[in-house]
């Protein structure tokens, strides 16, 4: 495989683009080896040729157990499905409490189009083909209710519009193999693509879709500028456009020579679309700013057949600088967790998101998935601060050292749930700012001679909290305070859960989801669906009157998926993008000469 440096340095001339650049490429004809929809190769990974690793389990058959319990899954989902219906057909969003619709996803009733590929898993056929006349019906150019502040206009939220409208029309397309949901993402996303009219490429906040208006300013944040390409890429790939393929492929590009310009690391949250650089604070995160990108630098890398290394590079080189310098250990239950950092010293916050913690799933996946090796990168084109994290990690089995940090945040997301009294996590928590880096934890343990298990792994036991709701101390015993008391109905913990049941076999994980799925069923349920909560502290919880269209979407079904044995979508065959909908890898034959022979010029109309 190639290094960092000969990868990457094709796009060094795009530094500085001019017009000379397109004058470089050729645009050629691109082949495709098609795989027919919902039938991607068993045999697409083969199984690793080492010997299996310690965190390496079989997994258990199932049992009537777990099939009654995939079962009460699909009955929620019916259930939370059937009461939007009945109620709030035509809206975007069920309000589960006064049992009315709500348009706030642009009025194009995103709960239907975020749930089909979960219908389909499910073997909800009636509902799924139900759902198709009002699919085809659907007027993208026309928006019902979206307005962001300061707007005197309706527009259409980009990101959301992409993971939750574009991903649930092509995952269950894959799936299914409709045309109809092939033709609507296609014209979706033809409609959206002028909002990648910036000066490298990435998308503004919103659009009007019937007038091509762009909406938003020259500000952007990391997660909704970086979290399109997973889309872009399956839509050519399955539609066959290099038009397509360019707006996602431009994306990627634009990354990769900000990640030559930085020399490695992280990429900040904060961006000007105006210079297409990262602008304002230089504020490093994995929580609700940044998390999809990272997650589409991996999950771009797998679903094309592993050929676009680049990706895989960046993914490394930013997981390096997580590893060591985002994620702390806690002083007394010795809890590992991933924080941000700001400014030019990279200070910690020791804010802990819920939303982070989709990253010891990724983290997992990576595991699973990839021949991790630092090898590929060449340290000497880094900057000091990624150099320095190249030395420390290539004294470590990157697989292993990305397994171990997997397990030990996605059993301290868990134990944020074990510890409430409602068994549902909060939105936040502020841990203990005496939080020691755990790669100097595990640099002790290194030198002392590796005795005992690794360091951030022994926080397994939940500790009921008691602290009072306003309480702001992070004392002892819990190691962190809860800062934002909220449930959302959120995805995340459990989609780590489930990727860590189904890469190590350890029904542990399983055990776990149930409980947050007892505790949802008995906290959220109305009568007509799931509603989220405003204190997870609190019993009896309080609840607030929104159902999200991600708890169909996500939540239930990493849910469903945990509990039954044949998993429909293997990790090692489809990618889920960030909405949980999922994408089947494929082989992409002549895929780095397209890639290069498409016009790096910036994208315009």
């Amino acid at each position: 495989m190639a290094s960092y440096q000969s990868v990457l340095s094709r796009f060094r001339s795009a530094r500085y683009i001019t017009a000379a650049v397109a004058a470089v490429f050729v645009v050629s004809t691109l082949y495709y080896i098609q795989i027919p929809a919902g039938h991607p190769p068993s045999d697409r990974f083969s199984s690793w040729n080492d010997p299996p690793r310690p965190w390496q389990r079989p997994i258990t058959p199932s049992s009537p157990v777990w099939d009654a319990r995939a079962a009460q899954v699909k009955q929620a989902y019916l259930h939370a499905y059937e009461g939007y219906l009945k109620y709030a057909e035509g809206y975007d969003e069920l309000r589960p409490l006064s049992n009315t619709g709500i348009n706030n996803f642009n009025g194009w009733n995103v709960t239907m189009y975020d749930s089909l590929d979960t219908m389909l898993l499910m073997d909800l056929h009636d509902e799924f083909s139900a759902a198709l006349p009002i699919i085809s019906k659907g007027n993208f150019r026309k928006i019902k209710n979206y307005k962001f502040p300061g707007a005197t206009k309706l527009y259409v939220p980009f990101f959301e519009t992409v993971i939750r409208y574009l991903g649930g029309l092509l995952a269950a397309h894959a799936l299914s193999g409709e045309q109809l949901l092939l033709d609507k993402a296609d014209e979706l996303g033809t409609l959206l693509e002028p909002a990648f009219n910036t000066y490298k490429g990435f998308p503004v906040f919103a659009i009007d879709t019937n007038s091509t208006e762009l909406a938003g300013g020259i500000s952007g944040i990391l997660a909704e500028i970086a979290s399109c390409q997973l889309e872009w890429t399956y839509l050519a790939h399955t539609t066959g456009s290099k038009k397509h393929f360019r707006y996602g492929n431009q994306v990627i590009q634009s990354l990769v020579e900000t990640m030559i310009e930085r020399q490695g690391g992280m990429f900040p949250t904060n961006w000007n679309l105006q210079n297409g650089r990262p602008g304002g604070r230089d504020t490093l995160s994995v929580g609700a700013a940044a998390d999809s990108a990272h997650e589409y630098l991996l999950k771009q890398y797998l679903m094309t057949g592993q050929k676009d290394t680049a990706n895989l590079e960046m993914y490394l080189l930013s997981t390096n600088e997580m590893l060591t310098r985002l994620m702390y250990v806690t002083p007394n239950r010795q809890m590992l967790y991933i924080t941000d950092t700001n400014g030019p010293k990279h200070m910690p916050s020791h804010v802990f998101e819920h939303l982070s913690c989709f990253f010891p799933g990724l983290l997992a996946l990576g595991a699973h998935t990839l021949p991790l090796n630092l090898s590929i990168i060449d340290p000497s084109g880094l900057n000091p601060d990624a150099q320095r994290a190249y030395r420390l990690l290539e004294n470590y089995d990157l697989r292993e050292l990305h397994m171990a940090a997997a397990e030990g945040l996605a059993t301290s997301c868990w134990l944020m749930y074990a510890d409430m009294p409602t068994g549902l996590g909060p939105e936040i928590a502020n841990m203990e700012p005496k939080s020691r880096p755990w790669i100097d934890v595990l640099e002790e343990w290194r030198r002392g001679g590796m005795r005992g298990p690794i360091p951030g792994l022994a926080a397994t036991t939940p500790m009921p909290y008691t602290k009072p709701e306003q309480s702001k101390a992070t004392s002892k015993p819990w190691d962190y305070v809860v800062r934002r008391t909220d449930y959302f109905l959120r995805p995340e913990t459990l989609e780590s859960i489930y990727i860590m049941w189904r890469v190590t076999g350890d029904p542990v994980w399983r055990e776990r989801g149930w409980g947050i799925f007892q505790a949802i069923e008995k906290h959220t349920k109305t009568p007509s669906g799931y509603a989220s909560l405003r204190s997870v502290v609190r019993v009896p919880a309080v609840q607030q009157d929104e159902q999200p269209s991600y708890f169909l979407a996500e939540t239930l079904k990493y849910l469903y998926l945990l509990f039954i044995d044949e998993d429909p979508v293997p990790l090692d065959q489809w990618v889920f993008n960030t909405e949980a909908h999922p994408f089947p890898i494929f082989e992409w034959s002549n895929y780095e000469k397209f890639k290069f022979d498409i016009p790096s010029s910036r994208v315009r109309n």
